[in-house]
């Protein structure tokens, strides 16, 4: 997801300055070893907006079978929240006991998408 801005760093390339962009440069992290400096991720399918991870927690506001298999579709309000540093299979739901991790990724949604320019679904129209 931060491919763009990273390769665009090692390359020396300008990034365009009429739009904003949300990659950041990994560089640091593939070849010195630093740490991300990557904090959040938005996980999309389509158009709409899934999950979203902030630190070591993941809230998903929707959740769907994988690719493929399309289980049925599921809306979470609130969210289902679980923290990956504890859970990496995402199998115990911890949202009742972090309400507050909840709300800061609800408004860091919203910062989100107070920001987002949607470009058109190429897919759509496809046959």
């Amino acid at each position: 997801m931060d491919l763009f801005t990273t390769f665009s760093k090692i390359a020396g390339a300008k990034l365009p300055d009429d739009r904003i962009i949300d990659g950041v440069d990994l560089s640091a992290t593939l070849f010195e070893g630093k740490v991300s400096p990557r904090e959040d991720m938005f996980y999309y399918r389509g158009t709409e907006l899934y999950a979203v991870r902030l630190g070591d927690y993941k809230a998903h506001f929707i959740t769907q079978g994988a690719y493929g298999e399309f289980g049925e579709r599921q809306e979470h309000d609130p969210p289902l929240l679980y923290n990956l540093s504890h859970d990496p299979g995402e199998k115990f739901d911890v949202a009742n006991d972090h309400t507050e991790i909840i709300d800061k990724i609800k408004l860091l949604v919203e910062e989100h998408e107070s920001k987002l320019v949607k470009g058109k679904d190429m897919l759509v129209d496809r046959e």
